[in-house]
């Protein structure tokens, strides 16, 4: 008599019977189950067309502000001359130029990259604060963990949904102006310029999908989706408006100036602001956005600001694996804290009671 998970197989010479385990192990699908459902359903969505005609036509906008003055920009940083030798590329400065509004002085249109630190929390927030509140109100929670899945694939499925619809938002638009910048304006990529735009990509996706973490711990801690809106989107309004206010107050606390400040003391604070703004993610977003579409910068730290100063005899241009190296502190931070707000809404919804 056999095990059922094993067949019977002979040797060569059919002397002797050989037994082959069969090692078969069924992979878990209920996330992916659960996320081609809510992919389906965010694809199909109100939510999903109005989200990237806005990011859409905010980009077109930029990008054709950008295109009355960026050949003037581009032909004179072209003639910059470098400490390597190389050409400052100008495609990737497409997306982080922010051009003069016509007719009112010291007014610019922000770039698309500025346009994305801004308008990118709204996306995550969108496709999160619901994700399990919209469940719970509708009575369909119990029904859904009731089926033969794992209960933590709800959350994980809902997530992948979210993340897999938000990347393809931004993926769509920035191709689009992409090619509007190559047929407006004739700037054709090269590849160092394409490298950087597509990890720019990556780093904006990750950037969003922090603030999509945050709004589905939001939607596990309350139960109803206005209130995780509500909290989510005040979270991201403070720390647009008022994040560089509360990190000098803190820094002035913990590293206070005197009256009569001493270069120490300056130097101190100064760089205690600079650490404290580490925690904002926008910040994160911003510094990897100048690092990787803008490779004459060269350092962060605020002995080194001047470095990146174009005013200069010649800039130094860093090479893509550089920019990388120098952006990686702030992708650890980004994912850490992506990792954070996920495990403690996952935390949190595999600790609650459901009840039908």
């Amino acid at each position: 008599m056999t095990a059922p998970a094993s067949t019977l197989d002979t040797t060569p010479d059919g002397s002797a019977p050989m037994v082959r385990l069969a090692q078969t192990r069924a992979i878990p699908a209920g996330w992916r189950t659960i996320g081609s459902r809510e992919f389906t359903e965010h694809l199909l969505s109100i939510r999903f067309l109005v989200l990237l005609l806005v990011l859409g036509l905010a980009g077109l906008l930029a990008i054709y502000a950008v295109a009355g003055t960026f050949r003037d920009i581009a032909s004179a940083i072209a003639r910059q001359p470098t400490i390597t030798g190389q050409q400052i590329p100008v495609f990737t400065l497409l997306f982080t130029t922010s051009p003069e509004i016509p007719g009112i002085t010291g007014q610019s249109f922000p770039s698309f990259a500025g346009l994305v630190a801004l308008l990118g929390p709204i996306l995550g927030i969108a496709f999160g604060f619901d994700a399990i509140s919209s469940e719970r109100s509708e009575g369909t929670l119990p029904r859904l963990v009731s089926q033969p899945i794992h209960r933590d694939d709800v959350v994980n499925g809902k997530f992948v949904a979210g993340l897999a619809i938000i990347a393809m938002i931004l993926g769509a638009v920035i191709l689009m102006l992409a090619g509007v910048g190559i047929v407006r304006l004739g700037v054709v990529p090269d590849g160092d310029a394409a490298l950087r735009l597509v990890s720019w990509f990556l780093v904006a996706t990750l950037y969003v999908a922090f603030w999509l973490a945050l709004a589905t711990l939001a939607s596990v801690v309350f139960r109803r989706a206005a209130t995780a809106a509500l909290v989510v989107i005040a979270f991201w309004l403070v720390l647009t408006f008022f994040g560089n206010q509360i990190v000098s107050t803190v820094a002035n606390v913990l590293r206070p100036v005197s009256a009569s400040p001493t270069a120490s003391e300056v130097l101190a604070n100064a760089r205690m602001i600079s650490d404290l703004r580490l925690l904002n993610p926008i910040t994160l977003f911003q510094q990897m956005t100048a690092a990787l579409l803008d490779p004459t910068v060269q350092s962060f730290d605020i002995a080194a600001l001047a470095q990146t100063d174009r005013t200069r005899a010649a800039v130094t241009i860093l090479p893509f694996g550089q920019s990388l190296l120098l952006i990686w502190p702030q992708v650890v931070l980004l994912v850490a804290g992506t990792v954070v707000s996920f495990v403690a809404g996952y935390i949190a919804f595999m600790r609650q009671e459901i009840r039908a």
